[in-house]
């Protein structure tokens, strides 16, 4: 019996790989989410569509040129009365026109504006970046989350094995006795039921642990029902500390980030506004070509071809008081968006202060728990020493039992929301390393 308990022990405390099974690392699983991931692979994407966007031409710096071409054809029946009195007719007269050439039109000044409009596509690429790091964070703290948990509740079914074994031994120690008439039906009877309840929570158990494995495989973006083992070790960082969260936050974390980008873009957005109080200036040129001919008229052919340029200048001197509207709206928009900044930091500040208790509380209990752990295993012999001599009731040693399976789940729970806590820290401020 003291082998059975020390098997079942060992089953319980090491860490068993399937040899059909794929192991699936945690940095593994992470890889694989950031290369297949959907979400990740739209910020990617979004992200390129902003790079793309950050040119001078798009911004309204650079010249247009266009090449044009016109041709224009007709045949009419023409009555013409000239000055002297003569009447000239002519069916089916012909008139051709073509004109070709290419025109190029420059914007050389229009209150600075297409400057903001430049540096405003350069925070929209900002912006797209930091959208794509929230994104990887997020996906990463995801997976880190779910692959712990499996390893929690894969711990957890390792421990109704152990369970299960030493069940099944009981029951043939209870057997045994009963047939020598040490032992009561009754006695049998209870060893049995304790041991369909340990199978029967397997099954269930078993089903928790398939489930969170078709949410990580959802998560990686790969086949749903593909089977892996994970790792039973969980490695605690024990060594954060508040203030130096506090102060990576204000540097890494993706919402304050974007909250800052949006305020420049909100100054952007007025300089842009304000840039219509001022003059456009437009430069414009071109060299065109233009035929023409007519069956009946003064000029029977022409042809021309030459240069044109010149300059042309507007000014909004009154649109119905819409340019002071857009302005005032615009000073609000930057009023809003410090409010906004201060109110992230303020709530930034307050979440990674509460996960930091629950991170040191986590902490504290691991400790707690791998005592009670020890002392759970030292109780579980001890009773099977009384077990053996018949100094204790089955009922007496299935107590002890489950306070040891009992125990060794706190353990393994308190060890992996000490994880749990320490990546929703990681997320908080923005930045996960491994």
């Amino acid at each position: 019996m003291r082998r059975v308990i020390r098997i079942a022990i060992c089953m319980l405390l090491c860490t068993q790989v399937g040899r059909a099974q794929e192991l699936l690392t945690v940095k593994e699983a992470i890889a694989i989410a950031l290369e297949n991931n959907y979400d990740i692979k739209l910020f990617q994407n979004n992200l390129r569509v902003a790079q793309e966007n950050v040119t001078p031409g798009n911004a309204g710096m650079l010249p247009t040129v266009t090449g044009n071409f016109n041709q224009n054809n007709s045949l009419s029946n023409s009555n013409q009365t000239q000055a002297n009195g003569d009447v000239r007719a002519l069916d089916n007269a012909k008139n051709n026109s073509l004109n070709y050439g290419i025109s190029v039109g420059w914007t050389v000044f229009d209150g600075l504006g297409m400057f903001s409009r430049y540096e405003t596509l350069k925070e929209l690429q900002k912006q797209g970046e930091a959208e794509l790091q929230r994104s990887v964070v997020t996906r990463i703290s995801d997976v880190i989350s779910t692959y712990y948990t499996i390893v929690e509740q894969q711990n957890l079914l390792s421990a109704i094995d152990s369970s299960i074994v030493i069940s099944q031994e009981r029951l043939r120690t209870a057997e045994n006795r009963f047939s020598i008439g040490k032992a009561s039906r009754l006695e049998v009877l209870n060893v049995q039921v304790n041991l369909n309840t340990d199978e029967s929570n397997r099954i269930k158990q078993e089903n928790v642990v398939k489930n969170l494995k078709i949410v990580l495989n959802n998560l990686l973006a790969r086949e749903l029902q593909q089977d892996f083992q994970v790792i039973r070790e969980v490695a605690i960082d024990e060594t954060l500390t508040l203030g130096n969260l506090l102060e990576q936050s204000k540097s890494t974390n993706p919402d304050l980030i974007l909250i800052s980008i949006n305020r420049r873009l909100a100054e952007l957005e007025e300089k842009t506004v304000k840039a219509n109080r001022y003059p456009t200036v437009r430069l414009n040129g071109g060299y065109n070509f233009s035929e023409s001919e007519s069956s009946l008229g003064f000029v029977a052919q022409s042809k021309s071809r030459g240069l044109t340029y010149g300059v042309t200048a507007s000014v909004n001197i009154f649109d119905g008081f819409n340019q002071r509207r857009n302005e005032r709206i615009a000073k609000l928009r930057i009023e809003n968006a410090d409010m906004q900044i201060e109110q992230m930091n303020l709530q930034i500040e307050s979440e990674i202060a509460q996960a930091f208790n629950v991170y040191k509380t986590n902490l504290e209990l691991v400790k707690l728990e791998e005592k009670n752990e020890q002392i759970a295993r030292q109780n579980m012999n001890i009773t099977l020493d009384k077990y053996k001599i018949g100094t204790l009731s089955a009922v007496e040693f299935r107590d002890a039992q489950e306070n040891f399976i009992n125990a060794v789940s706190r353990y393994n729970s308190a060890k992996t929301q000490a994880k749990l806590s320490e990546t929703l820290l990681m997320e908080l401020i923005g930045k996960i390393e491994l």
